[in-house]
């Protein structure tokens, strides 16, 4: 009974915590980070400001919780994308289709953190670039590996470093990216993940 009652007790901390979260989430997009005060995020979240204090030290402490989770959360979405499938092409393709499901369903944090790190403290830009720069790098390995895989496997030339060709990619998707959220309806991500990967595929010039 004990064991039941902490779990339902950790469960009701998360869920206060993620309420909170969300109303820092909501306040930053809306104010910037500079602008909102702890007491606003309690207000917002509709708890009182000790009970704030009692999941994050400061507003710094808790904006970057805030990006870490998010990255926590792209990274995990990304692996599972090229877990699903023991094809290599079908791997990237699916890769493709969630980087711009990962991003567009998560624009506001995105915008959020482009906007405000750069702008935050050096003690939380530091922070938070390394614990970023960390989740990106390995799931670039992770995407390596399809490459290496796919080489191996006689389904890929090996015209560059499989690190390299998974950089090239992310980088790639990242364009299109950012140039559909600075105008949608002019620059709309290719529905067909064949679009980006084809400049891989195919390449320029025809043999």
């Amino acid at each position: 009974m004990q064991e039941v009652k902490l779990a339902r007790r950790e469960r009701e901390k998360l869920r206060h915590r993620r309420q909170m979260l969300a109303a820092a989430l909501e306040l930053f997009s809306e104010k910037g980070f500079h602008n909102v005060s702890m007491h606003e995020i309690a207000k917002r979240a509709e708890f009182a400001i000790g009970t704030l204090y009692k999941f994050f030290k400061n507003k710094e402490d808790l904006y970057k919780s805030l990006i870490v989770e998010q990255a926590d959360s792209f990274h995990e979405a990304l692996t599972k994308a090229i877990e699903e499938s023991d094809d290599e092409i079908e791997k990237l393709r699916n890769y493709v289709k969630a980087k711009s499901t990962v991003f567009m369903d998560n624009v506001s944090i995105v915008r959020l953190y482009f906007a405000e790190t750069r702008g935050a403290s050096f003690n939380i830009r530091a922070g938070l670039d390394s614990e970023i720069r960390e989740r990106y790098g390995q799931f670039l390995h992770s995407l390596a590996s399809v490459f290496e895989s796919g080489m191996k496997r006689k389904r890929f030339q090996k015209i560059a470093e499989p690190y390299h060709l998974a950089v090239a990619l992310d980088s790639l998707c990242n364009a299109f990216l950012f140039h559909w959220l600075e105008a949608p309806e002019r620059h709309p991500y290719p529905e067909d993940p064949d679009v980006i990967l084809n400049i891989f595929f195919k390449g320029l010039i025809d043999p």
